[in-house]
């Protein structure tokens, strides 16, 4: 099992990027989010972090191995993520990742099946059912900073300790957009938060 690949760009194609290690080349499929940003990165010595999937049919007797790649583990794992939904393989998620993966789990925090289905792939069934079984799950996601890939102080809070924060902030009347505006905040510095409560003082002891 390959969990991560450092090279140097060879070349970077329409679904993959080969990396030159040692004396091989290693093909590695990356979605199309992360080959705008491989294609300005020509000759230079970049890690991947990897999945190592079997890509055919049983039936026809012939898989092939296929290696895909992420510039960063929370990519990774949120890429995982989406491929526990009903009906989403790794082929479809491939496809639907052409945007990074912070407005993508907006998109699912705040219920916007109709912003989903812009994904190349899904349509408006997959999207409500990617709503319904990812909802509560991507707070973390939704919380990266922009055109980072990910952030130490969300890397800090265990998920579904952020996820219960912001719903609480929700339900003393914030807006979807207040409550992480307000997380943000808090976490800014990487302050190791074990609970809900402890996020919550730590947002209204703020001036």
């Amino acid at each position: 099992m390959i969990t991560k690949i450092t090279g140097h760009v060879n070349r970077v194609l329409d679904e993959e990027v080969r990396l030159q290690v040692g004396p091989l080349e290693y093909q590695v499929l990356v979605p199309e989010f992360i080959r705008r940003t491989l294609q300005h990165k020509q000759a230079e010595e970049i890690t991947l972090y990897t999945n190592h999937y079997l890509d055919g049919n049983p039936a026809h007797g012939r898989m092939v191995p296929r290696l895909i790649g992420f510039l960063a583990e929370a990519e990774q794992e949120f890429f995982d993520l989406f491929c526990t939904v009903d009906k989403v393989g790794v082929r479809k998620a491939m496809k639907a990742f052409v945007r990074p993966i912070k407005e993508i789990a907006d998109a699912i925090q705040r219920q916007d099946a109709k912003w989903l289905t812009t994904l190349p792939g899904i349509g408006t069934a997959t999207a409500e059912q990617i709503v319904a079984t990812l909802r509560r799950k991507v707070t973390k996601y939704a919380l990266m900073a922009s055109g980072a890939a990910t952030t130490p102080a969300a890397s800090s809070v265990a998920g579904d300790v952020l996820e219960d924060a912001y719903q609480a902030l929700l339900s003393v009347g914030h807006s979807p957009q207040e409550a992480r505006d307000r997380l943000d905040k808090a976490l800014t510095g990487g302050t190791q938060y074990k609970s809900v409560e402890e996020i919550l003082l730590a947002i209204y002891a703020q001036k």
